[in-house]
């Protein structure tokens, strides 16, 4: 297997190239990406807010529900 090497300004070029192609081919996809980053986020939150509350049982969840 060859390698290539490549200095860190032709490297830099080159993502910011592919980078704006994907960019200008699929224009949602940055909007799309963050909202995800967002919900993770979000998820993340309500994970950690989760872990510092106290267990309930099945049945007092669902009698709140009711």
């Amino acid at each position: 297997m060859s390698s290539i090497t490549i200095d860190d300004q032709t490297l830099r070029t080159l993502l910011k190239e592919a980078l704006i192609e994907v960019l200008q081919e699929r224009p949602t996809l940055l909007g799309d990406v963050l909202a995800e980053v967002v919900e993770d986020i979000g998820l993340s939150a309500a994970i950690e807010e989760g872990q510092r509350t106290t267990l309930v049982s099945k049945d007092e969840v669902f009698k709140a529900l009711e």
